[in-house]
């Protein structure tokens, strides 16, 4: 699909200790996306909390998120549940609602087999009609997709794309090369792990789909925009800058380093979903000096 392109944002979802979207910072968040000018938006990925949130919440962050956007970028939206029915009728709100895809992922709390997962993907996708994107998630799942796995849902109708993990930098370009002999022409590959996605958009993937372009978009779009001209030096480049960043990601996971961005940032005060906690002091102060130190053209 020709919108699963570029930069792929994934805000946060900002809720109470009830689970009720506050609707008032998402739309702040959405903002600072669209005048960034993303490819599209991820809302209620992993970074989203989706699994946290009831069904309800979900239509509301979504409805929200599309009255912002006003249809000037697509919403890809998380669809993910331990239910294969509960996921078609999340999967048929966000295709009734607007959203341009939904976000799959093979979440459960009995391990799956491949044919399991297999049938849950092509279920979801036949009986909501929304396009569905891949989402291989094995840190949170446990779950990898195989290449034989991934080469038989992309000839599924309706499934469109895969979001990948990027565990390492120096072998995403042969997996890349690898997965496309697998799937059909137009179907999307894209990646996630900020860490190595310069290196996934500069072998020439389809799509970053972004942790800190949910919170830090021009800086993402900086290195986006020099992988697609074939201008890998400056990529790489502005990458470097976010060393610290990508550290602090790896240490603390990237969901709670993004929730302390956005207080730092004065964008919305919000706590992840419990039990999750946010960080401690000291680990703030270290993003704090994270952000300090970007330089001045990367982008705040």
């Amino acid at each position: 699909m020709a919108f699963l392109s570029g930069l792929s944002a994934f805000p946060i979802t900002p809720s109470n200790r009830d689970g009720r979207v506050d609707t008032v910072a998402l739309r702040r968040l959405i903002a600072r996306l669209g005048a960034a000018r993303v490819d599209s938006i991820g809302l209620l990925g992993s970074t989203g909390t989706y699994i946290y949130l009831s069904r309800e919440e979900r239509r509301r962050a979504l409805s929200v998120t599309l009255d912002e956007t006003a249809g000037r970028m697509p919403v890809v939206v998380g669809v993910g549940a331990l239910r294969t029915d509960e996921a078609v009728r999340l999967a048929q709100d966000a295709k009734a609602l607007g959203a341009a895809a939904g976000l799959l992922a093979a979440a459960s709390y009995t391990p799956l087999a491949d044919d399991e997962v297999f049938e849950h993907f092509s279920t979801v996708a036949r009986e909501s009609g929304l396009p569905i994107v891949v989402y291989d998630n094995p840190g949170t799942t446990h779950f990898h997709f195989t290449p034989a796995l991934v080469s038989r849902l992309a000839k599924v109708g309706g499934i469109a794309a895969i979001k990948n993990p990027t565990d390492k930098g120096d072998a995403i370009k042969s997996h890349l090369a690898d997965q496309r002999r697998t799937v059909p022409e137009g179907f999307s590959i894209g990646y996630s792990g900020d860490w190595n996605a310069a290196e996934a958009m500069i072998a020439g993937a389809d799509t970053w789909y972004s942790v800190l372009a949910g919170i830090l978009p021009d800086v993402c779009m900086t290195i986006v925009t020099a992988a697609q001209r074939g201008d890998a030096a400056e990529a790489r480049r502005i990458d470097a800058a976010l060393v610290p960043l990508w550290s602090l990601f790896k240490e603390f996971s990237s969901l709670r380093v993004v929730y302390a961005l956005a207080d730092l940032l004065d964008i919305c005060r919000a706590d992840p979903p419990r039990p999750i906690l946010p960080l401690p002091a000291p680990a703030k102060r270290r993003v704090a000096a994270a952000l300090e130190r970007l330089p001045s053209d990367a982008g705040r």
